[in-house]
C-alpha cells in the first residue's frame, strides 16, 4: 500500500437492541458466498462495533420465514400503535386475551373489530409482549400467548 488510506461503507444489515439494553450488529451472508475482501469488510466492522461498546456477529443467511415475519411485525413498530392501544385500552385487553394461548383471530375478536385490533395485536408481537412462533408462516390461525421473549 502507497500509505494512503480509503474511505470504506459498509452498512449491516440489521441492528438490535436487546431488552437489557445492549446492542447487537448484525450481518448476513450466506457462509458459501464469504470472500476474503468481505471477511476483511467485516473485520473492521467488528472493531469499530468494539469501539462503541456493541456486539457484533456475521451469520448464515436468515430463514425466509422468519424474514418475512419480522418484516411484517416491523411495519407495526412505530409509537403511535402503543399510544392507540394505550387510549382504548386494547393492549391490556390483548394481554389478558391471550394470558391462555389462542388462536389470532380469535383472541383479537374478543377485543374488538379486527380492523382496529390487529394493529395493537402486531405492535404487541414487535414489542415481544404477545408471542407466536416466527419461523412458521403467520396467519390468523397461528397460536399466540402474552408475555415476554425468554433465553
Amino acid at each position: 500500500m502507497s500509505g494512503r488510506r480509503r474511505w470504506r461503507s459498509h452498512a449491516p444489515d440489521f441492528f438490535a437492541r436487546r431488552a437489557e439494553g445492549s446492542a447487537l450488529l448484525l450481518d448476513c451472508r450466506p457462509a458459501g458466498l464469504v470472500k476474503p475482501r468481505d471477511r476483511a469488510v467485516f473485520e473492521l466492522t467488528a472493531r469499530a462495533a468494539a469501539l462503541v461498546g456493541w456486539d457484533y456477529e456475521v451469520v448464515d443467511a436468515p430463514d425466509e420465514v422468519l424474514l418475512a415475519n419480522v418484516r411484517w411485525l416491523a411495519g407495526y413498530r412505530h409509537p403511535r400503535f402503543a399510544v392507540e392501544a394505550a387510549r382504548q385500552g386494547r393492549g391490556p385487553a390483548l394481554r389478558t386475551v391471550f394470558s391462555t394461548p389462542r388462536p389470532l383471530l380469535e383472541g383479537v375478536e374478543w377485543v374488538g373489530e379486527p380492523i382496529a385490533v390487529l394493529p395493537v395485536a402486531y405492535h404487541l408481537l414487535w414489542r415481544g409482549q404477545l408471542r407466536c412462533k416466527l419461523n412458521v408462516p403467520m396467519s390468523m390461525e397461528m397460536p399466540v400467548h402474552a408475555g415476554r421473549w425468554s433465553r
